[in-house]
């Protein structure tokens, strides 16, 4: 690979649900891929939230191209199918995809994994390795691998599942394997992103995750603001309107000016309106110092207007790209 301006090349994105986590980690690879990088965007919880968010047809479990972006880059997007992954390891490690395939037919595969979930995890982390150190002609397949991966309240058992297996396995293939996928998930070149929202529960499940992470020889990387708000209100409004200063009776001059209908009445209801914002504002805020306190570079990413296209995350991808070159830079 030529001389990347990124170093970590694993990029696992997780969040409480409703931070719009597959959303970032469309856009984090997007930005990833910028002046001519090869990555590739996994989904790991069968949602199809990434053929979604490409306006794509639903994802086999086939690499396919989604995007393409600055400088010829191109983003390449995996749907894991737990079925077709657990035929692809026993052929690569075992040489059993014909024996395989008649489990398939039996209905095991289906069994297996419903009975030891872990299973699911061993497999779609597997598959995150191989892709990451993937080569071709001497060379890396890909740049970076950005995983839309479990939310926070599963994050480190997932992550951490194959070091269990490898405890359990003393040699063989299983242990060499485990040691390999554990070997890149606890590496420099592997950094486990948080997105959340300026809200109370987001921000204590970040806090939480960032805990466990560290806890279990996790590599923690940034933690990312998503659907951030600004300001309605100028600076000094805002503490006047919290505080419940700012009155029906400033306001009503100005909608008479403009000759606004009942506009007591509606002066009455924009000076509530303003209160509630600033104080909305003010507990975002205060939360936001929360966020700093974790002593992770933090990122923020604007609430955009309208439903996330393609256009959208082109956006979010240019403020992230800008967050990632600030942070080699430091």
């Amino acid at each position: 690979m030529s001389p990347d301006p990124f170093p970590v090349r694993c990029h696992v994105v997780t969040g409480k649900g409703g931070t719009g986590k597959t959303t970032v980690a469309a856009a984090l690879a997007l930005a990833l891929a910028a002046d001519g990088r090869s990555v590739l965007l996994i989904e790991t919880e069968g949602r199809q939230g990434i053929a979604q968010l490409f306006d794509t047809p639903p994802l086999p479990y086939e690499e396919r191209r989604v995007a393409v972006t600055r400088g010829g880059g191109e983003v390449k997007a995996l749907a894991i199918d737990i079925e077709e992954a657990l035929l692809e390891y026993l052929d690569m490690f075992y040489n059993l995809k014909r024996a395989g395939r008649a489990l398939r037919k039996m209905g095991a595969i289906d069994f297996a994994t419903t009975i030891a979930p872990g299973l699911r995890d061993v497999l779609v982390t597997g598959k995150v390795k191989e892709s990451v150190t993937r080569r071709r002609d001497g060379h890396r397949v890909y740049d970076a691998v950005v995983v839309d991966a479990p939310p926070t309240g599963r994050i480190t058992r997932f992550l951490n599942v194959t070091g269990e297996m490898a405890g359990l396995a003393r040699s063989g293939p299983i242990k060499t394997q485990s040691d390999g996928v554990m070997a890149v998930l606890k590496s420099p070149q592997t950094a486990v992103h948080l997105v959340t929202l300026l809200e109370d529960m987001p921000v204590q499940e970040t806090a939480d995750a960032i805990a466990e992470l560290s806890g279990a020889g996790l590599p923690v990387g940034s933690v990312i603001v998503n659907m951030a708000t600004e300001p309605m209100l100028p600076e000094d409004c805002l503490a006047r309107a919290a505080e419940g200063g700012l009155t029906a009776a400033e306001l009503a001059p100005a909608l008479a000016a403009g000759h606004v209908h009942d506009g007591t009445a509606l002066a009455e209801a924009l000076a509530t309106e303003a209160t509630e914002h600033a104080r909305r504002w003010a507990a975002q805020d205060e939360l936001r110092d929360e966020v700093e306190a974790l002593g992770r570079p933090t990122v923020e990413l604007p609430l955009l207007p309208g439903p996330i296209d393609l256009g959208a995350l082109f956006e979010l991808a240019g403020r992230l790209e800008d967050h990632l070159r600030t942070e080699v830079a430091a």
